[in-house]
């Protein structure tokens, strides 16, 4: 077994997978300027190459080479999917912003899933109109680029597609479910957010206990009218 051969048993990077893009390419680095000179044909220089008449070594099948190159693909594929992603908060100076400095304190936990956090915010859209909603901080994280939030060029303002969603002026009511909650509206009780993970449900209500592993926390701020985070730490159900 050659050395490529080794580093590719051993679980390391597979030099002729990430050298040559395709079978001809590897073929063509069998081939000799000779070979060339007397065939006069470059399609029958690869063919004798393949075939084990020319070149060094021991040759690759056409299959095995493009098993290796799915496989090398298949690799770092997995390599990008596991490649920690970059905290949208991540050198940004929140100190004096009560709720991005909440929030950075708490991205690197809620993208990592040890953590999730509703964000409910009350104050007014650009139109002046006066707004609430509920935001799960970990779906914004996921489907909204936060950067410019971070850095004071943006607000976070509640959006129809929140968890929940509810202008007073229009009297517009929207609630949708996200992959970490299921929106429960129980009119006896009133707003309650099952976490899908571990099944916990969380109360928004400040008369009530926030739940288990919940924590309810007001935040003083004048960025916004009102802001309370409700931090869940999940636990995976047995």
């Amino acid at each position: 077994m050659d050395d490529e051969q080794v580093e590719l048993a051993g679980g390391g990077v597979d030099t002729i997978a990430q050298e040559f893009n395709t079978y001809e390419d590897y073929l063509d680095r069998q081939v000799t300027s000779t070979d060339l000179f007397y065939l006069e044909d470059v399609e029958l220089a690869r063919q004798l190459v393949e075939l084990g008449y020319r070149g060094n070594g021991e040759i690759l099948r056409r299959d095995e080479f493009e098993a290796r190159k799915e496989a090398a693909e298949l690799s770092r594929q997995q390599k990008l999917r596991n490649k920690p992603k970059k905290l949208a908060s991540a050198g940004k100076d929140c100190e004096g912003k009560p709720l991005l400095y909440a929030l950075q304190q708490r991205e690197e936990a809620v993208r990592s899933g040890k953590l999730t956090t509703i964000v409910f915010i009350r104050d007014r859209n650009s139109k002046g109109q006066e707004v609430s909603g509920y935001i799960d901080f970990a779906h914004r994280l996921k489907t909204e680029n936060l950067e410019p939030v971070f850095e004071g060029r943006r607000r976070l303002v509640p959006k129809p597609t929140d968890l929940s969603f509810y202008n007073w002026e229009t009297q517009t009511s929207t609630s949708n479910p996200t992959p970490s909650f299921q929106v429960i509206a129980d009119n006896l009780v009133g707003l309650l957010f099952k976490n899908k993970r571990d099944r916990k449900v969380i109360n928004v209500d400040p008369n009530s206990r926030a739940g288990d592993n919940s924590t309810r926390t007001e935040l003083e701020t004048d960025e916004y009218m009102q802001v309370v985070l409700f931090d869940h730490v999940t636990r995976r159900r047995h």
